[in-house]
């Protein structure tokens, strides 16, 4: 890949012969919030859960309206974040096929390993979910120098893991007991008078480690390590996804409200928490305005009982695991002191696929040319013209979506095109694809065209046998049962 003169950002603005000096590289930051329903955060229209801090983002920075996840569940949304492709060309689209989970390979080029071409410093702490630990995707063989939590996606749904990987090594948690025990960490935890946690499966709570605070001071320590030179930090929180429970429900505690949802809102605010210790450590090493932090939700929201008591439903249908609009439509927003302008509002639509892209803008690097995204850092900027998507695709277990301006179109396996008008239906519940022939032969093109067959995934209207065909004739051996392999 070529490199080109960064004019936008690191201002190598050349007047005659003469050249200013250019600004130091940014530190670049991406929260990723696992299972963060669309009104979870008070910059997003939250009344009962406290999020200060991430709210402090938006208003510092540049809150997105139209911002989209990279697919409906955890692993392929991720993939498409790391490899700015959408689900049609990216490695991993899906949590599993069957019980095999697929991992990132060695050709597989991935935002850690651009930033690593410009000299970054990387950092992956949290949920990885592209790689167990005996396949070639793990974190440091993919561009990551420091890697501190989870590999397995499963695993993550234990918050007092039995052990987390740094990097290639366990590290055991013997104060943990036995909650990583199905059994244990899968019922409603008891919480004493105090709002302590009493996890079942441990005999001295006060002794257990929470997983989340684990790899959060981690990731400040590698920003203390790294402060005098760029880095890259990717903060794949696994807060508040389920089964949920929390060391204590603080603020919470006496609220009038049954125990599921005190313990979600206590999750919520313990992230915000942790991302308040984030920036106040980046004032205090001078890095603030030096850092683009990005934060943005994995995928739609998932608990229909969570989302109805705090009124945070998608504005549009759709949640996690589905396929339409608001299987994919997030809670997104960035800050970057100096460079985006406060207090803004963007309708701009974009989806996780464009963060490579944007990296490479702001780096002068040019990305590979097999990726689907378009930088957005004309947006975050407000400078030069923005180019825009003439589509956004997906397609998760079989089923394809695509966002065609102001139109969505759904497809389920083996059936029609649905067309659906999101600016005066967001509900998408009047199928208009009989009125607009020509519309949905463009967006069968699309789809068609958008779609790579996988090794891994049946593609859209195979059968089962079909794809058993197809694979056989590649010489595939039958895949492996490690879906529970941590």
């Amino acid at each position: 890949m070529k490199c080109k003169i960064p004019i936008l950002v690191l201002g190598l603005a050349v007047l005659g012969t003469e050249c200013k000096k250019p600004e130091p590289l940014p530190n670049i930051i991406f929260i990723l919030s696992d299972d963060l329903s669309w009104g979870d955060l008070g910059c997003f229209g939250q009344k009962k859960i406290e999020t200060p801090n991430i709210d402090k983002i938006a208003i510092e920075g540049i809150k997105f309206t139209n911002a989209y996840a990279g697919n409906a569940v955890c692993a392929p949304s991720r993939s498409s974040l790391m490899e700015g492709k959408h689900p049609g060309h990216a490695r991993v689209r899906g949590n599993s096929y069957e019980e095999y989970r697929e991992s990132l390979q060695p050709d597989d080029y991935i935002v850690p390993m651009l930033l690593k071409q410009a000299g970054y410093n990387t950092g992956l702490f949290g949920k990885w979910g592209l790689a167990l630990f005996n396949q070639p995707g793990i974190p440091n063989n993919m561009g990551f120098d420091d890697f501190f939590g989870y590999l397995n996606q499963q695993q993550a749904h234990c918050y007092y893991p039995e052990f987390l990987y740094h990097n290639r090594d366990r590290v055991y948690y013997p104060g943990n007991g036995e909650f990583y025990k199905t059994e244990n960490y899968k019922r409603q935890c008891k919480y004493n008078e105090n709002g302590k946690a009493l996890p079942g499966g441990i005999e001295k709570p006060g002794e257990a480690k929470y997983a989340f605070d684990e790899y959060c001071k981690k990731s400040l320590d590698f920003i203390r390590e790294n402060k005098n030179e760029p880095f890259f930090l990717y903060l794949a929180y696994t807060i508040p996804h389920g089964d949920y429970i929390v060391p204590e429900l603080g603020k919470y505690k006496d609220r009038p409200w049954p125990i599921r949802q005190k313990e979600y809102a206590s999750m919520v605010t313990r992230m915000d928490t942790e991302v308040g210790k984030l920036m106040n450590l980046l004032d205090s090493l001078g890095l603030d305005d030096n850092t683009l932090i990005f934060f943005a939700s994995d995928n739609g929201p998932n608990n229909p009982e969570i989302i109805d008591f705090f009124n945070s439903g998608s504005p549009t249908r759709g949640g996690k695991g589905d396929s339409y609009d608001g299987s994919f439509h997030v809670p997104a927003i960035a800050r970057w002191p100096g460079h985006i302008k406060p207090n803004q509002v963007s309708d701009h639509i974009w989806a996780f696929w464009d963060f490579l892209p944007t990296v490479a803008e702001i780096l002068g690097i040019e990305p590979p040319s097999d990726i689907d995204g378009i930088s957005l850092l004309p947006t975050l900027l407000g400078k030069g013209e923005q180019k825009k998507h003439d589509f956004l695709y997906w397609e998760y277990k079989q089923c394809q979506s695509v966002r065609y301006g102001e139109y969505f179109a759904h497809k389920p396996n083996m059936g029609k095109i649905e067309l659906y008008k999101l600016t005066t239906d967001p509900q998408q519940s009047e199928d208009l694809s009989n009125q607009y022939p020509d519309i949905v032969n463009e967006i069968k093109r699309i789809m068609n065209d958008s779609h790579t067959p996988s090794n891994i995934w049946p593609s859209p209207d195979e059968t089962m046998e079909e794809f058993q065909q197809r694979i056989k004739k590649l010489g595939i051996d039958e895949l492996p049962e490690n879906a529970k392999v941590y």
